[in-house]
């Protein structure tokens, strides 16, 4: 039986400039592997080697690399910054995706297969098909406590979170009232504590329950956690001091007419203040429907300032 000789060249690939979605094949393998973890043990922050990216630290490296791991050519993405698609953080990070994976973007969350945040959660609800990734600069919850990373983690192991509780009953004594804005700590699954990076209060309850898959990276810090679809996520409260969000029930949207929604404080000449939609692919979608545009909007989150069911 002859053999046909066959050359290196035959064996190997052709050369590219890069691998698809940048990051190469090994690195790809090693975060889709801490993210099953993650998957598997809800609110544990799971080590990684945080690759290089054309990005500094600090500005969503964590973020990007999970959604370079996920993305695929028929995926939709939607890049958003504090709620906003248009900031250069959230443009020049949609691009890039665009650019390195061929994949459609979109200005419309219910469209979007792969959101990619920072420090919000679209107003509209996510479905089961769809992915969050939200950026996560500090993924410890017990640094303000306990600064010594060895001892912290052997805490998180023990489910040892009396100092956190007591920063917390420290904060009502003094303030008569939590403190905490972003980043309020919660409880997941009933077993890890957990920061779900730096959304403001108002958010914190869209992760309870919620369809859709979260996944939580920081990129500096070299960890990944995740909250898999239909999991609880308790913000710690004591039983007489309810959890509050922000309250911006009574507040309306300047530019689109919305009420009832998180928005930003816009500072006037005269000293007053203008409000606006923090999500402004949804004050958009107004805009549009108050020109007579047939729009579609999906589920939200709220009514009226109240959580819907």
């Amino acid at each position: 039986m002859s053999v046909t000789p066959q050359s290196l060249k035959t064996l190997s690939r052709a050369w590219e400039p890069m691998s698809y979605g940048f990051l190469d094949a090994s690195a790809k393998r090693e975060i889709r592997r801490k993210m099953i973890k993650a998957v598997a043990v809800p609110g544990c922050q799971m080590p990684y080697a945080s690759r290089e990216v054309p990005m500094a630290r600090g500005w969503g490296t964590g973020g990007l690399q999970v959604s370079l791991t996920l993305i695929r050519p028929n995926m939709r993405i939607k890049v958003i910054d504090q709620g906003a698609d248009d900031s250069v953080n959230a443009a020049s990070i949609r691009h890039f995706l665009a650019r390195v994976s061929g994949a459609p973007t979109t200005l419309d969350t219910l469209q979007a297969d792969l959101i990619q945040s920072r420090h919000r959660i679209p107003e509209e609800k996510l479905n089961e098909a769809q992915i969050l990734v939200l950026q996560v600069p500090n993924p410890e919850p017990l640094r303000p406590v306990q600064p010594n990373m060895s001892i912290a983690r052997q805490m998180h192991a023990d489910a040892d979170y009396g100092r956190m509780w007591l920063q917390l009953y420290e904060q009502i004594v003094r303030s008569g009232r939590v403190m905490q804005g972003a980043s309020y700590p919660s409880m997941v699954n009933g077993r890890h504590v957990m920061t779900p990076s730096p959304i403001p209060r108002w958010d914190v309850p869209k992760l309870n329950m919620a369809q859709h898959l979260t996944i939580l990276s920081a990129g500096r810090e070299k960890r990944i956690f995740a909250v898999p679809p239909y999991t609880r996520v308790e913000p710690l409260v004591f039983d007489d001091v309810p959890y509050k969000v922000e309250e911006h029930h009574d507040l309306t949207c300047s530019r689109s007419g919305a009420k009832g929604f998180f928005m930003n404080e816009i500072p006037q000449e005269d000293g007053s203040s203008a409000y606006e939609l923090s999500d402004s692919g949804f004050g958009v979608k107004h805009i549009q429907q108050s020109t007579g545009d047939a729009v579609t909007f999906g589920k939200t989150w709220y009514e009226n300032g109240e959580m819907a069911e």
